[in-house]
């Protein structure tokens, strides 16, 4: 959200509370909108709403079973080799395009998804899903995701709405994991500084910053 004074070069960042438990009969842009209304809040036009991947992949029903999934011979030799369950290694494998680095003495399976997003288990995650060996998988076209909720709100409220689809992943040769954006709408997940000139009248020749994604890590500190 930005402050009403533009001078002011501050954000603020507001976390959206009690939407509930999504599933795939839930109107995602809907409940948010009502959760907003509930909290007393009023979106804004360019206020940004940051909303986590597993709640979208919860209502376009990317929650499955990893029974659903029949272990191929290469999953079957890549489970052995990390000692992850084969349903799993095949439920990774179906959801990416390429597996980058494996692990084998710590069970990472490093991969590159369907989107083009480099990640640990093509983003397959098993926190905060009801039910046994039940597993959530990315959304199957996040800037999509984005948009709709984004037209929704727009039609609803008559406003223009950036929406950004964050989800967590860790980076090479850091620890700890952090949000950035896999899905974006109603703003440029880049600002360009090439052809500007930095504090001594050097030209950029270089510089492009990862706004979507520093919008997205700034958002988790208070979800």
């Amino acid at each position: 959200k930005y402050l009403d004074n533009p001078s002011s070069h501050s954000l603020q960042v507001i976390g959206i509370t009690d939407i509930g438990e999504i599933d795939s009969s839930t109107n995602i842009a809907e409940a948010i909108l009502i959760a907003v209304n509930n909290q007393g809040l009023q979106l804004k036009s360019m206020d940004i709403l940051v909303v986590t991947q597993k709640i979208v992949s919860k209502s376009e029903g990317r929650i499955v079973s990893l029974s659903e999934f029949n272990p191929s011979q290469k999953a079957l030799k890549l489970a052995s080799d990390t000692g992850r369950d084969p349903h799993l290694v095949e439920a990774i494998l179906s959801e990416s395009k390429a597996v980058i680095r494996v692990d084998n003495s710590r069970g990472i399976i490093i991969s590159e998804t369907h989107h083009g997003l480099i990640c640990a288990n093509s983003g397959i995650d098993s926190s905060n899903v009801p039910g046994n060996n039940m597993v959530s998988l990315l959304p199957k076209h996040p800037d999509k995701s984005a948009s709709c909720i984004m037209e929704f709100l727009k039609n609803r409220l008559g406003i223009h709405l950036g929406v950004i689809i964050s989800d967590t992943h860790g980076r090479a040769w850091r620890q700890g994991a952090t949000n950035l954006a896999i899905g974006v709408a109603g703003l440029n997940p880049i600002t360009d500084y090439r052809g500007t000139t930095d504090t001594f009248g050097e030209i950029l020749n270089t510089t492009t910053i990862a706004t979507a994604d520093e919008i997205a890590a700034s958002a988790e500190l208070v979800m």
